[in-house]
């Protein structure tokens, strides 16, 4: 009788475990980035050749041209002075990539080539040897390459088609790294962690977890975002950093906030949005303006002039405004059944959060973008 009482409360046990809710909980690395641990921007200019006739109108653009002149000047070639090029498989475009952390010489990257003139296509074109800078204006990459352009086009006789973007390519390790980035982020004693959504809560539960795991005083909160965390000397700096990105914290209740558009009439809210008990009245207001024209004609052999003029008409159509109780919602989608009971339209929406706002009702912050 013991054995199968044991059986049972074992089950029971189990299933209550099984059904209960798990908390939500996310990884470091998830949540925060590692202070000094970023790519770089890079930037260019250059000159793409091979086009079929698309290119930069030369005309428009001079400095195509001045590339073109500087660039043979460098090769050694030199043009007579007032040669008036009339180039159609040149354009000269700007090239971007990133760096990123702890990139090493020799190390390739992706580029991105883009038309700064008024060339038509960038298809089948070519990269020539193109120095890409940091910040500084120091050359960290050198870009050259075939492009890869996603769009096609095609015209004839006044007749155009379209499909994609003709003016912007991509060369997939199209940029050789040239120069490293000094990274000094193994060699000091302190890490930093930066949240990417400033919580005090949040910081607080971070740094009870890396302590859990690491031991006290291994990790400590600065503000709500920047948490300072003290390698132990037991291990290696990346194996330590590698433990701590897995480590998994259970984040802090959001805050309430609702997200509008003015320019689409978008409204985004999370579901921490609640709304107190409140009574809405909205009442839509038209006005229709139609103009007709009038024409007079004169009488026959009387050698008069045709006149016009318009006529406008104009009508001002108000709806009786209704008032609607909303109660209270404790949950999202109490919040937006009661928001669909108004019937209103996006643009009007808006104008009614704000007031419910103003009025006390709504328990949200409002971020219009």
């Amino acid at each position: 009788m013991s054995r199968l009482f044991k059986l049972f409360t074992t089950v029971l046990i189990a299933s209550l475990g099984l059904s209960a809710p798990l908390a939500h909980a996310e990884r470091i690395k998830d949540i925060s980035n590692i202070q000094g641990v970023r790519a770089n921007q890079l930037i260019g200019y250059g000159l793409v050749v091979g086009l079929d006739g698309t290119g930069d109108m030369t005309t428009q653009t001079p400095f195509t041209v001045q590339s073109i002149t500087s660039m043979m000047n460098q090769m050694g070639m030199t043009l007579p002075a007032g040669t008036n090029l009339q180039l159609k498989n040149v354009a000269a475009v700007m090239v971007t990539s990133s760096l990123p952390a702890f990139a090493q010489t020799g190390q390739t990257l992706d580029v991105t080539v883009s038309s700064m003139g008024n060339a038509k296509s960038l298809r089948g074109g070519t990269l020539l040897m193109t120095p890409l800078k940091g910040a500084d204006g120091q050359i960290y990459a050198m870009a050259q390459g075939n492009l890869v352009v996603g769009g096609v086009g095609a015209s004839a006789n006044g007749s155009q088609t379209q499909i994609n973007h003709l003016s912007v390519g991509r060369i997939s390790e199209g940029a050789t790294v040239e120069r490293a980035l000094p990274n000094t982020l193994l060699d000091q004693n302190i890490v930093r962690l930066e949240l990417k959504d400033s919580d005090f809560s949040t910081a607080n539960n971070v740094v009870e977890a890396i302590n859990k795991k690491f031991g006290p005083q291994t990790a400590q909160a600065e503000s709500g975002r920047v948490i300072q965390v003290r390698p132990p000397e037991t291990m290696s700096r990346v194996s330590f950093l590698a433990n701590l990105e897995t480590i998994n914290v259970s984040l802090a209740a959001t805050q309430a906030r609702i997200i509008l558009n003015a320019r689409t009439g978008s409204v985004v809210m999370n579901k921490a949005v609640t709304l107190d008990s409140c009574a809405v009245s909205h009442g839509n207001l038209s006005v229709v303006i139609n103009t007709s024209p009038v024409i007079s004609q004169p009488g026959p052999f009387s050698n008069g002039q045709t006149v016009s003029t318009a006529v406008s008409e104009i009508n001002i159509n108000k709806e009786p405004g209704k008032v609607l109780k909303l109660n209270n919602g404790a949950n999202l989608s109490d919040v937006v059944k009661a928001l669909n009971a108004i019937g209103t339209s996006p643009q009007d929406l808006l104008a009614i959060l704000q007031a419910m706002k103003a009025a006390g009702a709504l328990n949200a912050e409002l971020e219009v973008i």
